[in-house]
């Protein structure tokens, strides 16, 4: 994996989180709250805790350890709104460490890393995350009839695709 597609790979789970968020919107305020769960979480806790792993990862990976704060806690996010602003400032400290990363770095162990693994396989392991707690979100939102649709890196890779070609005929 080199630099150009390990951004790639922090814009789909972007886009997908985008895709989760804009099913959550048309939802009723009580089921954003409500702690039905189906999967491991309900659906508050299910993207608080994707949120949490974002943060904590890319802040491991920068500084070599996770930080000293405790996990975010669902309670705190009583609004979507809250939500989704904490996690646009997040987005943009995710991808200014996203743009630092040198094809280099990503080959190598990073520091203070007990498995030898080098760095991209930590960026995989982010976005594997992202895809499953995206699904679970995606299982709890089907149940409630606001499914989010597709959410593969295919359907993600159109989209971009087509806003290229957008782009290009403007």
């Amino acid at each position: 994996m080199d630099a150009t597609d390990a951004r790639v790979l922090i814009d789909y789970i972007y886009w997908m989180r985008d895709r989760i968020l804009e099913s959550v919107e048309r939802l009723p305020a009580h089921e954003f709250l409500s702690a039905k769960a189906v999967t491991t979480r309900d659906l508050r806790a299910t993207l608080v805790h994707e949120l949490d792993v974002e943060w904590s990862w890319r802040e491991r990976l920068r500084d070599g350890e996770f930080p000293d704060s405790q996990d975010l806690n669902p309670d705190d996010y009583m609004t979507l709104s809250v939500l989704r602003a904490h996690w646009r400032s997040d987005e943009e400290k995710m991808r200014a460490w996203a743009e630092s990363l040198t094809d280099d770095a990503l080959a190598v162990k990073p520091p203070n890393e007990k498995s030898p693994q080098a760095l991209w396989y930590y960026v995989m392991h982010l976005v594997a995350h992202a895809m499953q707690q995206f699904s679970d979100a995606a299982t709890l939102l089907s149940l409630t009839g606001h499914s989010p649709g597709e959410l593969g890196f295919l359907e993600f890779a159109d989209t971009r695709h087509s806003s290229d070609i957008e782009a290009v005929g403007e």
